[in-house]
């Protein structure tokens, strides 16, 4: 199985402003922050909030482990600007289970075993996601395709496809 290949959404990434953010919508709750726009959403998240399920990999956007959705779209949070996404809606790894209920595609990974040293998942989850939303039954070569650009140190990637797949068949997009 191949390597999912660099990928990075670029379009909130440099939105630089000095205004002070006062208000996320963060997993389906408006938090109360006071953070420059110009400091990452990944800080914000990690260090404001305390929603540390997020993690700083590279710190580029290019291994893709701070991935989020916003408006359900996944982007990397650390090359996103917290201004850049004020009255959008965030979503982490914290918000798929709301009351400790698991989203199928965490149930999946866990069947699957598509872990190993479990850094790259949740950012890879959130992808899996929108993936499924965006394709509900997708092939491998759709998998790769639509996984590109997080990277598995551990190389589960085999593993990963299977969850995604197993994740698919329960309806793993909500």
């Amino acid at each position: 199985m191949p390597v999912f290949p660099f990928q990075c959404n670029d379009s909130l990434r440099h939105n630089r402003s000095m205004a002070n953010i006062r208000e996320l919508d963060v997993n389906g709750t408006r938090r109360r922050i006071d953070a420059d726009a110009g400091r990452t959403l990944l800080s914000v998240l990690r260090e404001d909030l305390d929603l540390t399920g997020t993690k700083y990999g590279c710190g580029e956007g290019q291994c893709a482990a701070c991935t989020v959705l916003i408006d359900g779209q996944p982007v990397r949070s650390c090359v996103t600007m917290v201004g850049a996404v004020a009255g959008k809606r965030i979503v982490t790894i914290e918000g798929l289970a709301p009351e400790g209920k698991l989203h199928a595609m965490q149930e999946a990974f866990l069947e699957a075993d598509a872990m190993q040293c479990g850094y790259c998942t949740a950012g890879m989850i959130l992808g899996a996601v929108a993936l499924l939303r965006s394709n509900p039954n997708p092939s491998d070569a759709e998998i790769v395709s639509g996984m590109n650009g997080h990277i598995c140190r551990c190389g589960t990637y085999p593993r990963i496809v299977r969850a995604i797949h197993a994740a698919a068949g329960k309806g793993g997009r909500a």
